[in-house]
């Protein structure tokens, strides 16, 4: 058998000629007369040599397309369907706590003495005496590409998770029976490169345009080499599609800024999940909380999408006439249950057979809807329309196997997997594997369509041109910062070297130390918003999670660096400092960054900013309370001091001491000023020079009221700072900041999974 495949371009942009005309690859997909079939490295290789002679550059994968598979002869299109997602069996249930209320145990006295009860029957996948809920209880169906697929039911009778259970986003093991695409087990990883999940929030940056939102997506998931310009085009011909063109230029919005509608953010929703033009698509309730016509523009863009040789599926809540006039199969669930499984079409004639007819007038998703909630609330439950659902389904799989077997030849029955995905490649939808040679249909296409450095530019890019937009945020970061340390400068101006000078150097330290580390509790929910963008984009491989991690804290990085430099800058001449301003700033700077990194740890761990501010304000005063201020090391309990070398606020703290008191000439008390911290600093200056007299002979030592008592150094030495020198608190301090961002990065592998349980 001999094919053509014509490729067409499938989003074209108006005005704009095709990227490719039509191309003969019947030598590509014709079968050998020696019995032998082509590897899929082989069926590949010859893909992309063709594509290159066909575009004229050998280094770039050609953009979007449509396949088109037609055999000669009758001139009827047998078209073998690429792509068949099948899933048969499956089952799903949750572990549950044990409630037992005061009505059962009393209904369970009376049952045992004998008296009458009223029985209740359980619920579907409930017991009384189990603690597991059946949540999917052996679904099966399948659909193929150019067709959506609708999952139907009120709420809570399992439409979500059978849409999760599609999509790989149950927890391995949990999930019983088979998910197939083309007769072959779909493994995780070919999964999330060949698939999208479109979940039921728009989870979209809200300072990005729709045109800037889709160019990024685009830039995640189409290879860099692809040229910019047909990154650009596909991006525009993306906003002709989905309908957005007047729209392009307007920021996407949230509460405090004014942005586009409802059904547009819907739409670019869709749009980056679709931009790299994935072969399976799922959507949870893509028309939840739009009004009629919005939801039908939706629908109408999944079944372009769908043409376009992909496989959609969504869950839908109750579609209107219109909506239901663009669905080709549909699944009705009932408490985890299949009570339907066919096309719109059909529906009437199933209930009918039931003996519940459709009334003409009514709307037949209604009507069906309807009934199944009566049944639901009947004491039999929907029991008597599953039993009929499955011997319909029995009769209709019968007389379809004797149509197949008559009308089609084997050669017609389709394609396999690695077939599909290489005849996928062809046309443009996975561009990012058309170089690689290897057969293992799960190796054939990267996890990644772009390397490390690549994702964490166009990360970086996207957070500088999102926090670009709102000034506000930094300024108030700034303008705390400054009021902090105008505060601090104004209260601690111009400090003496008096002993009274030291302990208020102390002080002014301890509280600025630990004000760095307060001062970036913003920082907490920069990630808790961007959370489930996180989650949904690393989901399905737009980039890696080191990329993000290494990108978020370059972002950080430069703010932090004025900041420190704002603070050191008012502080250290207005207080007079001693020591290196140099050095000041660094350990400013370090403090900053340690402090970052620590409140972004708590952001991966903590899911909400209040509880998450709670936490923060309280780990840092204990690492205040045990810095070595309050109380020195040497006096801190044994059983505490563990607590002492893991403040955060201990190693600045120790280097500016440091920094400050590192002169081992400079004095700090003189002669009578031994005095100042005692009662006896009330006595008169002459009784001060006799009390020395007096010292100076007990002593065998001359004491004058000019004589050095304490250096620098024996300050550092009553406070307990002899550990270690300030370069190594400095990168002690470096050091916590690089450990928490790691912390980080193992909260976004474990706790991003987005998978349930």
């Amino acid at each position: 058998m001999s094919s053509r495949i014509v490729a067409e371009n499938a989003f074209p942009v108006n005005n704009t000629a095709p990227y490719f005309g039509l191309m003969e690859l019947g030598d590509v997909t014709r079968r050998p007369h020696s019995g032998e079939s082509l590897t899929l490295g082989q069926l590949l290789k010859h893909v992309g040599d063709v594509q290159k002679e066909a575009s004229g550059d050998g280094s770039e994968t050609p953009v979007h397309h449509t396949l088109q598979i037609s055999d000669g002869g009758d001139g009827t299109d047998h078209r073998a369907v690429p792509f068949v997602l099948s899933f048969s069996n499956l089952t799903y249930s949750v572990k549950i706590p044990w409630k037992l209320n005061f009505s059962e145990i009393f209904s369970r006295r009376r049952n045992h003495h004998g008296a009458a009860a009223v029985a209740v029957e359980p619920t579907i996948g409930e017991s009384t005496f189990t603690r597991s809920k059946i949540l999917l209880n052996d679904i099966s169906g399948e659909t193929r590409d150019g067709e959506i697929m609708a999952v139907l039911g009120a709420s809570g009778s399992g439409k979500s998770t059978l849409i999760d259970a599609l999509a790989n986003r149950i927890a391995k093991g949990k999930l019983k029976g088979t998910v197939a695409l083309n007769g072959e087990a779909l493994e995780s990883r070919l999964l999330k490169v060949i698939s999208a999940y479109v979940m039921q929030d728009d989870l979209l940056f809200p300072m990005l345009t729709v045109e800037e939102t889709l160019t990024f997506a685009a830039e995640f998931r189409l290879p860099r080499t692809l040229s910019k310009s047909k990154k650009k085009a596909r991006v525009q011909a993306l906003i002709d599609q989905l309908g957005l063109r007047n729209a392009a230029k307007t920021i996407i919005g949230d509460e405090g800024h004014r942005g586009v509608s409802g059904g547009e953010r819907r739409r670019v929703s869709i749009g980056i999940d679709i931009i790299h033009d994935p072969i399976l698509l799922f959507l949870d309730e893509p028309t939840s909380g739009l009004d009629s016509t919005s939801a039908f523009m939706v629908v109408k863009v999944l079944q372009r999408i769908a043409q376009s040789g992909s496989i959609v599926i969504m869950s839908i809540h109750q579609p209107s006439y219109r909506i239901l006039g663009l669905l080709d199969r549909m699944i009705f669930l009932s408490r985890g249950q299949t009570v339907y499984s066919g096309s719109p079409s059909q529906l009437p004639s199933f209930f009918a057979e039931f003996g519940h007819p459709i009334p003409e007038t009514d709307n037949r998703t209604e009507f069906a809807l309807d009934l199944i909630r009566d049944l639901e609330g009947s004491p039999g439950g929907t029991k008597t329309l599953v039993e009929f659902n499955k011997s319909w389904q029995s009769m209709k799989k019968s007389q379809h196997q004797t149509l197949h077997t008559t009308n089609r030849s084997p050669e017609q029955n389709g394609m396999s997997l690695k077939e599909a995905i290489s005849a996928s490649i062809s046309r443009g939808k996975l561009v990012s594997g058309a170089t690689n040679t290897k057969t293992n249909p799960s190796s054939m296409v990267p996890a990644f369509a772009n390397p490390f450095w690549i994702e964490m530019g166009t990360l970086s890019k996207r957070s500088f041109l999102n926090s670009r937009r709102m000034p506000e945020l930094f300024g108030m970061r700034l303008g705390t910062v400054m009021v902090t340390g105008f505060i601090l400068a104004t209260m601690f101006w111009q400090l003496d070297d008096s002993p009274k000078g030291v302990q208020e150097r102390l002080g002014f330290f301890a509280f600025a130390m630990s004000t760095t580390y307060y001062t970036t509790a913003d920082a907490l929910p920069v990630f808790l918003q961007e959370r489930y963008i996180f989650m949904r984009e690393t989901a399905y491989n737009a980039y890696r999670r080191s990329s993000y991690l290494v990108s978020h804290a370059l972002v950080a990085l430069p703010a932090l660096v004025f900041l420190s430099l704002a603070f050191a800058a008012i502080t250290f001449w207005a207080v007079g400092l001693d020591g290196g301003f140099l050095f000041y700033f660094l350990v400013i700077l370090a403090s900053f960054w340690a402090g970052n990194s620590f409140v972004t740890f708590l952001s991966g761990v903590v899911p909400h900013v209040m509880l998450g501010y709670t936490i923060v304000v309280a780990i840092l005063a204990y690492f205040l309370l045990f810095s070595g201020f309050f109380i020195n090391r040497d006096r801190i309990p044994s059983y505490w001091i563990w607590f002492h070398y893991m403040s955060l606020v201990k190693y600045p703290y120790e280097a500016v001491l440091q920094n400050e008191f590192g002169d081992p000439i400079k004095c700090f008390v003189k002669g009578v000023q031994i005095f100042d911290n005692t009662p006896l600093k009330a006595v008169p200056n002459a009784l001060k020079l006799k009390l020395l007299e007096s010292m100076s002979n007990t002593l065998g030592m001359r004491i004058t009221s000019s004589t050095c008592l304490t250096t620098g150094s024996d300050v550092l030495q009553q406070n307990g700072v002899t550990q270690l020198g300030k370069w190594n608190c400095l990168w002690v301090t470096v050091a916590w900041g690089f450990f928490f961002r790691i912390l980080f990065y193992l909260c976004l592998l474990v706790g991003s999974k987005n998978k349930r349980k």
